[in-house]
């Protein structure tokens, strides 16, 4: 447990500088100027949208890409008449909202409003409780898109966690964690002119097109390098009372950067939608809720009989690994069962009956029927295949996990990132030997440093040390109407082939372990090819466009 003294320490911000016209623009449309969490106001939804879309594939922070791309005087004077003639109209709204959530209790009032919200300069730690909550949306920095490499004041762009700072441990930390970023300049910098060779720009492709798709390879392989104290950018559009949630969940952590940024957020959105927070630090709602949570964690975790201690040592290089543990013996049934009744006037018991007269021919009919014609993975068939459930146990490198774990409506419970597990290297680099040892041993060197963060702090602390490429071990539930968009969607020629292989690998034990081969007929754009280059086809696309 931290200290109050511990725990009240700040993060350190890099302070981005706006002149004082930018500025004077930026007060328009943002909740502040000078934080690295704020809201965004007086812009329509669609620009909003557009500024996060952006934003998950540039290095500028969101208030520089609206000043660079985004940002009119005509739009300008539009957006400032229409505040100003809402003003009034707001004001008798949150007089409203604060009657209903209070006096009368009506949580669903909350999920009418909501609010977008940038956190900026936050951890890859951060990044994932943050994106725990179901019903909310979420755009994160890439790290495909993006050189990680580039310093600010100097210093390279991660998280020094509040607990450390001004502590023994603190230069012994930073030391580690800018020789990490040290070894991925460098060999990005060695294997972007190595991959130019090996690829070629082709005769119809442009040089944009062709820088890019270099780019994204290159990310691809050195991200295992990243630490999960780097800071990345995420934007948010929730409801109010999704937002209570996560602000609840948020002060109930032990992790002192997480209460940090939960108090910058509540700041923020009750400077745009403060009724639905008003409970978030009420002693007998919030606070109680939040009392209710830590309880939970502490009893937990302080009940050594029932956890097992921790093995910390590694397990050298490995490869992911996907089990499938449980799921529904009797889906096929299940499905046609929902699908008639849906279409039918019959009770349950007269559809089973129904049912068991059923040949193998005539129940997978039916299902084909029910798919439709797909012409691609956005049609998507209907309710009756929540039915079916699938509980799958993966061990994985860090980066696949954050790039899977940010779909909302999986069931996902994830464990501490550790070194226990070992570590993937990306097969690519076997064709560079030197790199592919630098590599190595840049991530054992991790361990170490590791070991004394958990030993004089905790193993929540000790995580932000440790890089992408470590593997940590997830659970994931879904239904089969999510395994249609979640393995159709992840498993496409341009994604990242860590976590494309992991869903191509889900996919086939649905198939030939579950024996459900019901599925191959509806779930047919799953993509199991593998691909070089995965990003030419859509880069030229982008080109053509």
């Amino acid at each position: 447990m931290f200290s109050n003294y511990m725990i009240n320490r700040k993060i350190l911000f890099v302070n981005e500088y706006f002149s004082t016209e930018e500025a004077g623009i930026l007060r328009q449309y943002f909740t502040n100027v000078d934080k690295p969490v704020f809201g965004l106001i007086n812009l329509p939804d669609t620009v909003k949208g557009a500024l996060f879309a952006r934003y998950s594939r540039s290095n500028k922070s969101l208030r520089r890409l609206f000043l660079d791309e985004f940002y009119t005087k005509t739009a300008s004077i539009e957006h400032t008449a229409v505040a100003n003639a809402n003003e009034g109209a707001t004001g008798r709204a949150n007089s409203l909202y604060d009657k209903m959530i209070l006096d009368f209790g009506d949580d669903s009032v909350a999920q009418l409003g909501g609010a977008h919200i940038a956190c900026e300069q936050a951890s890859n730690i951060l990044t994932k409780i943050i994106e725990k909550g179901r019903v909310a949306s979420y755009l994160e920095q890439s790290t495909r898109y993006v050189y990680y490499n580039e310093k600010i004041n100097g210093k390279y762009h991660y998280i020094v966690p509040p607990e450390i700072i001004d502590t023994d441990f603190e230069p012994s930390y930073c030391a580690h964690i800018d020789s990490i970023f040290d070894v991925y300049t460098d060999i990005l910098q060695k294997l972007v002119p190595a991959l130019k060779r090996k690829y070629p720009q082709l005769a119809n492709q442009s040089e944009r097109a062709w820088e890019a798709t270099i780019r994204a390879k290159a990310c691809d392989i050195v991200r295992g390098l990243l630490p999960a104290s780097t800071r990345s950018n995420l934007g948010i559009y929730a409801s109010g009372q999704s937002y209570e949630y996560l602000l609840i969940k948020m002060y109930a952590s032990k992790n002192a950067e997480v209460i940090q940024y939960a108090d910058m957020i509540l700041e923020e959105l009750r400077k745009i939608i403060p009724s639905f927070l008003s409970r978030v630090d009420m002693e007998d709602r919030g606070k109680l809720w939040t009392k209710y949570m830590k309880d939970i964690s502490n009893q937990l975790s302080n009940d050594s009989a029932l956890l097992p201690g921790e093995n910390i040592s590694s397990k050298g290089q490995q490869t992911n690994q996907v089990e499938l543990i449980d799921w529904d013996v009797n889906a096929e049934d299940k499905i046609l069962k929902s699908i008639l009744f849906e279409y039918s006037l019959s009770s349950n018991k007269e559809i089973e009956e129904k049912i068991v007269k059923m040949n193998r021919e005539e129940k997978n009919s039916i299902i084909k029927q029910y798919c439709g014609n797909r012409q691609n993975r956005r049609h998507k068939p209907g309710r009756a295949f929540e039915l079916a459930s699938y509980h799958f146990e993966i061990l994985s490198d860090y980066g696949a996990f954050r790039d899977l774990q940010r779909h909302r409506m999986l069931t996902v419970q994830w464990q501490k990132l550790s070194p226990q597990n070992g570590y993937v290297i990306p097969i690519e680099l076997d064709e560079y030997p030197d790199l592919k040892e630098q590599y190595r041993k840049a991530l054992v060197s991790s361990e170490s440093i590791y070991d004394k963060l958990r030993t004089n702090f905790n193993g929540e602390l000790a995580q932000y040390a440790i890089p992408f490429a470590y593997r940590v071990r997830y659970q994931i539930t879904m239904n089969l109407r999510e395994a249609f968009h979640f393995i159709e969607l992840r498993s496409q020629k341009q994604g990242h082939y860590s976590y494309r292989k992991i869903c191509i690998d889900m996919y086939n034990l649905i198939l030939n372990k579950a024996q459900h081969h019901f599925v191959a007929d509806c779930l047919k754009f799953a993509d199991t090819g593998f691909y070089d280059l995965s990003r030419d086809d859509a880069e030229n696309l982008k080109d053509k466009r």
